[in-house]
């Protein structure tokens, strides 16, 4: 006996199915792009990721993609439009040596807390492991250096992926993430359920609970203070909670300095402002650091260049540390309270705790240091007596010019903590440089990624002659794209802060620091980008002033002293209260 099909009763409609759009991994890569509302990608095409390239050919109105000329200085322009527009930086590298020259900017962003997604091409699935054309384990390089990263080997798994990606790179404690897509995912088709963003991981806490009975620990220990002094850092930025801090610290009264990428969370000359910490702070910041009963730190991490010596760091404070990473309580300096949560949440649960007070005498230690400082360092950084360009003058004239308005992204060297000390900041992100890592060739890719993130503001490079020439082709993506950025060359002729140290602690044995430089103008006029070289004090103001009136991108090469130091300075090995003035 043969069993007939049944067939719907009359009236009974069956329910169809829906079918689902098949797409190809690639083209899932550039709906999750749309999706997190991504703008603008930084990358270098190769064989593995040819694929996206070729799905990128038919998204060219809806997502902008900047050619760079090295994927390293694509990492970092990723991370200068992070830096400057507080989203996430996207860059595109195939595999091989594509994948490796991202490294040192997934270093550099995961010590600086900058949130990137890189996407890297890899070879065939079935290839893996066999030392196939430009195959590297790319995985297992990259771990170290990011906050997390995966490898995709099939198309239908790239939307989860992405969307894990974006949240963890973005949320928390930024910081970089890699996903690694090999070619036959790229190209499979798979069937589309749309993308969905991702706002939960069960293993992962991105925003610790807060533990109020903390935060009124540490209120108690603010209402007592004598000499309370606040630390503050890139935490303070991170968490856009600047509004936060700032009334915080009106309504506590209490004196407040910055670590290096704390710079510009607060107006630079906000009357609580009391300057930078650390080995080329101020003199006050850093005497003082050892004399107050009450530590706030908050947003920072206690770097070695701000604490030095450990063992002769504030032993006589009190310790409140608000940070978002558990990790950092307690991992360099003990705090007497942790306060654990984003500091936008935080900060205003303390401020409601606090105090409305004003420490008169405190202040004026702060503001008696600065006058010493100004006396022995500030004055001759900044308005010089010879025939001989400071860097410090440069900055002081660049203040006078812009008034604290434009981003300034800096390298790594003596440049680097002059621009710092003396550049003024109005504005949140504008201090856009590579501080735990200390990268140079850094600013020129970022100068160009903080354009692309902030298009409305001045950007300005400022780099040495040792470190421009790291990642100088760069240059051409600024002809290509016309990315308008102005670039400063203070030009020493010297790896000047090695040479700092070689003439302080290794009696002026210049070993390899004398470095020689093209004609920067000439190299810039072959990129299309006009220049000028001043090497007179006549010609700075002048030489600056065109160089911002200029539409476009400018090149200027300033030469400086030689020999020109960079103090106050706490010698290495030293305690921050052993800071040298000259």
């Amino acid at each position: 006996m043969t069993a007939t099909p049944s067939t719907p009763e009359a009236g009974v409609q069956l329910l169809e199915t829906p079918v689902l759009p098949q797409i190809t991994g690639s083209q899932a890569v550039l709906e999750a792009f749309l999706a997190e509302g991504v703008d603008t990608v930084f990358g270098y095409p190769g064989g593995a990721i040819m694929p996206i390239y070729d799905a990128l050919y038919d998204y060219g109105e809806q997502i902008h993609h900047i050619l760079v000329r090295h994927e390293q200085g694509g990492i970092h322009a990723a991370q200068g439009y992070a830096r400057a527009s507080g989203r996430v930086g996207v860059v595109f590298a195939t595999s091989g040596p594509g994948a490796t020259n991202l490294v040192t900017g997934l270093a550099d962003a995961l010590i600086d807390s900058t949130p990137v997604v890189c996407i890297t091409g890899q070879v065939f699935a079935h290839l893996l492991g066999t030392d196939a054309f430009q195959e590297t384990d790319v995985i297992n390089i990259t771990t170290p250096v990011t906050k997390w990263n995966c490898q995709v080997t099939d198309a239908a798994e790239i939307p989860a992926a992405l969307a894990k990606a974006f949240y963890i790179a973005g949320s928390g404690r930024p910081g970089p993430v890699l996903v690694d897509i090999t070619k036959n995912a790229q190209m499979q088709k798979f069937d589309y359920e749309g993308y969905t963003r991702c706002d939960h991981i069960r293993s992962y806490r991105p925003r610790p609970f807060i533990r109020k009975e903390y935060v009124e620990e540490a209120a108690q220990l603010i209402n007592a203070a004598e000499r309370p002094f606040v630390l503050f850092g890139q935490g303070v930025i991170l968490g856009k909670a600047e509004q936060e801090f700032r009334a915080f610290i009106e309504k506590s009264g209490i004196p407040a300095a910055w670590t290096l990428l704390g710079l510009g969370a607060l107006p630079t000359d906000h009357p609580l402002n009391v300057g930078m910490l650390g080995m080329h702070g101020n003199y006050g910041p850093n005497v003082l650091t050892n004399q107050c009963d009450v530590l706030i730190a908050i947003g920072m991490r206690f770097d070695d260049r701000v604490t030095g010596r450990l063992d002769r760091y504030a032993k006589q404070a009190k310790v409140i540390h608000l940070d978002i990473d558990p990790a950092e309580i307690d991992k360099n300096v003990k705090a007497e309270v942790p306060v654990w949560g984003d500091c936008k949440e935080t900060l205003p649960l303390l401020t409601q705790l606090v105090a409305q007070k004003q420490y008169p005498e405190w202040l004026q230690q702060f503001r008696d240091h600065a006058a010493k400082e100004q006396e022995v360092v500030i004055q001759k950084e900044l308005h010089p007596t010879g025939d001989i360009l400071s860097m410090g003058e440069v900055i002081r004239v660049i203040n006078e010019l812009t008034h604290g308005e434009s981003v300034i992204v800096t390298d790594v060297g003596q440049h680097q903590m002059v621009a710092t000390r003396y550049a003024r900041f109005n504005k949140t992100r504008s201090n856009i440089t590579s501080g735990g890592l200390g990268t140079m060739g850094f600013a020129l890719p970022a100068a160009i990624g903080a354009k692309y993130g902030a298009p409305d503001r001045t950007v300005i490079a400022i780099a040495g002659d040792g470190g421009i020439q790291m990642t100088i082709q760069e240059l051409g993506t600024i002809q290509q794209f016309g990315a308008e950025v102005k670039i400063i060359i203070l030009n020493n002729q010297f790896l000047g802060m090695v040479r700092q140290w070689q003439q302080l602690f290794h009696d002026r044995r210049y070993s390899f620091v004398n470095i020689t430089s093209p004609d920067f103008v000439k190299v810039a006029e072959g990129y299309g980008i006009p220049g000028q070289k001043v090497t007179q004090r006549e010609q700075l103001q002048s030489a600056l002033q065109a160089m911002l009136d200029h539409k476009g991108s400018f090149l200027l090469e300033i030469m400086v002293g030689k020999e020109n130091n960079v103090f106050p300075m706490v010698p290495q090995g030293c305690g921050v209260a052993e800071i040298r003035l000259e």
